[in-house]
């Protein structure tokens, strides 16, 4: 079974195996799955944007002729040279062609797959981490250390320097989705454009109004059990142009943590100290909106509104159309019976 996982995933990125030119790239960061996608497409060919070298496939479209997977790897190119294929996996089943091509003699041909957040018994990563000449590579939200880095790197290479402090705050506001999280932070190289150093003010200007902090007021509504602002806030992130899906993955994050934070509570520690150890990276002006939603909620409430938003993120991703009134719905529920303590 070959599923790499942390500093492996680095050192196959970097150096890709040839012995395993079917590389499947899933799970619930989108950005990160497409980041390494475009990584891995352009280490493959000379010029990704070239249609002689890189072919892209709709999963949904090949499912009806998943034999046309094998065609396209085995086609030799008009003009020599090295191919890939880019597969964005939908919904339908097209894992015969997978395992085809895994047991054919691929020459120059690398192909990528994305896929969404796959459980590990589905077809399509059972088949890549079975194969020989394939690989599977699952793409998680980064934590405070893969965001410090990200930062780091990017000011690295734009020669700016950024005080402790400030680079906390930063990371804090970053998250969720590796593209969007490097956007924002390639945003502020180009705003301090001539500066030396980036400062807070810098921080709050261009990044805080763009990050998942716009999403917070969203989620701490719904918690605190004020359904008016739940409207409010979700049209205003709406028209920001925030992803329903964004905004269900950061209420499920915060489900999770209200609940570890009421098991706190449970344990003994008073509402303050579960709060600050259970959400670390909590910026301050959240703190008192946070608690006062922990009072509305029992562990075992806070364990139950876990699994119902799991339920409607996974009806957001059936009915993509009506993702937007899903994820609202499910919030407004949260906030109307935010104060019912049974």
């Amino acid at each position: 079974m070959v599923a790499l996982r942390g500093r492996e995933v680095d050192s196959f990125l970097a150096r890709p195996d040839s012995g395993r030119p079917i590389i499947l790239l899933y799970g619930p960061d989108a950005g990160l799955v497409r980041e390494r996608a475009e990584a891995l497409i352009a280490s493959a060919v000379d010029d990704p944007s070239d249609p002689f070298s890189t072919v892209r496939l709709d999963g949904d479209e090949l499912a009806a002729e998943p034999s046309r997977l094998v065609d396209e790897a085995m086609t030799i190119p008009m003009f020599g040279g090295r191919r890939a294929i880019r597969v964005r996996a939908g919904s339908k089943n097209f894992v015969s062609g997978v395992e085809t091509l895994a047991d054919s003699a691929l020459k120059d041909c690398r192909i990528v797959i994305e896929a969404g957040d796959l459980k590990p018994d589905a077809a399509l990563r059972k088949a890549c981490e079975r194969a020989k000449t394939a690989v599977a590579i699952g793409c998680y939200t980064d934590g405070e250390r893969d965001l410090a880095k990200l930062v780091d790197d990017e000011f690295r290479n734009a020669n700016l320097r950024i005080a402790p402090d400030v680079r906390a705050l930063l990371v804090s506001l970053l998250g969720g989705d590796r593209q969007a999280s490097r956007n924002e932070v390639r945003k502020l190289v180009l705003y301090a454009h001539g500066q030396s150093e980036v400062t807070l003010d810098d921080v709050m200007a261009v990044v805080a109004d763009a990050s998942e902090l716009k999403l917070d007021p969203v989620i701490d509504g719904a918690f605190a059990g004020k359904p008016s602002l739940v409207e409010t806030e979700f049209t205003k992130a709406m028209n920001a142009g925030s992803n329903p899906g964004s905004i269900m993955m950061a209420a499920q994050r915060h489900a999770a943590l209200m609940h570890k934070a009421a098991l706190a509570v449970d344990a003994g520690a008073s509402e303050s100290s579960a709060v600050e150890g259970g959400f670390p990276r909590l910026h301050f002006s959240r703190k008192a909106i946070v608690e006062a939603g922990l009072r509305n909620f029992t562990a075992p409430r806070l364990l139950a509104i876990v699994d119902q938003l799991g339920a409607a993120a996974l009806e957001m991703r059936k009915q993509n159309a009506l993702a937007p009134v899903i994820a609202q719905r499910a919030l407004l529920a949260i906030a109307v019976n935010a104060r019912r303590r049974s």
